[in-house]
């Protein structure tokens, strides 16, 4: 099996989605001649034409908008948020209009928002780097997907682009061109909801996702060497959750820590630790751990943001507390 990166798998799942089917199209800030921010379409205008590959004004509410009304109409539109965090600037079209109409009457919304989104441990800032997948977990109607290996990454977009329901796709930043693992040739989805055991363990368990699941597997590898073997659960999908993935994980270790990147105050770990918490109480010989982000902004210097966001020594460190309660 050959190897991408993250962005190369995401590329080549718009890539062949677009020649599959001829009601996928593009729409989205600089994405047609520019290729993108991160070059993601790049060459796409010359291979699909400007009718499918289209470039917007700098308005987020109105690529939204267009983007529900082409989904209402039949077609399989794909809008590109360039940072995720400019999505605020669409909230009302995507969770007035698109999470509702289904519910509303009936019509399917076979809508994909692509979002880079999360810290690059770069030093971006607050405007170029938040988590936001809580702020629309509460909104019935919205799937949220945030990948985390480049093979997951071309599956769950396909998914998602097939699938009937307005589907956030959180793209890890960090994960772009840092991260490259075997990607499977030709056409495959992986099922929306159904996390992975991206590392078998029997000491505690991890539960992560996004660039988290990432830093939870390199947290793994550093306490084997103090014989604590743990398993690591990649969500994969954020609404729906794999509850029973998780809890059936919990059972067998006894413990679970909860990691992810977005402020520690109500972020979607705070659902996933309330769940073990109440589902799995009688399994538990440890309480629930988490470990997110501060509730401040993200700075903006490297040094600061590292100081942030959990990292694989964060992460170990929780770890072996965790154990040894």
């Amino acid at each position: 099996m050959r190897e991408l990166t993250y962005l190369e798998a995401i590329r080549e799942a718009l890539h062949d989605e677009m020649t599959r089917d001829p009601r996928v199209f593009l729409l989205g800030e600089d994405i047609a001649g520019y290729g993108g921010v991160y070059k993601a379409t790049d060459g796409f205008v010359d291979a699909f034409g400007a009718d499918r590959v289209v470039d917007t004004p700098i308005s987020e509410n109105a690529i939204i908008g267009a983007a529900t009304g082409a989904a209402i109409m039949g077609m399989r539109p794909i809008a590109e948020i360039q940072f995720a965090d400019f999505i605020a600037c669409a909230f009302d079209p995507l969770v007035n209009m698109a999470s509702t109409i289904h519910y509303r009457w009936g019509q399917p919304v076979p809508l994909v928002v692509r979002m880079p989104a999360g810290a690059t441990w770069a030093g971006a800032g607050p405007f170029h780097s938040q988590s936001m997948e809580a702020w629309f977990a509460q909104v019935p109607g919205l799937k949220i997907v945030m990948p985390h290996t480049p093979a997951d990454a071309k599956g769950l977009l396909l998914a998602a682009i097939r699938d009937p329901n307005p589907v956030l796709f959180l793209e890890q930043k960090y994960l772009y061109r840092r991260l490259k693992g075997p990607v499977p040739e030709g056409d495959y989805t992986v099922p929306l909801g159904q996390a992975a055991i991206a590392r078998p363990g029997r000491d505690a368990t991890v539960i992560a996702y996004g660039t988290m699941a990432h830093k939870a597997l390199e947290a793994a590898a550093l306490v084997a060497a103090d014989d604590i073997d743990v398993e690591v659960i990649d969500l994969r999908t954020i609404v729906p959750w794999d509850r029973e993935a998780v809890l059936a994980s919990v059972a067998k270790t006894g413990r679970a820590l909860v990691v992810y990147e977005a402020h520690r105050t109500a972020g979607f770990g705070a659902e996933i630790a309330a769940e073990i918490a109440e589902a799995a109480f009688t399994d538990l010989d440890a309480p629930v751990q988490r470990l997110a982000g501060l509730d401040t902004p993200i700075p903006a210097h490297p040094m600061l943001e590292a100081a942030y966001l959990p990292d694989e020594h964060a992460i170990a460190a929780a770890l072996r507390a965790l154990v040894a309660w």
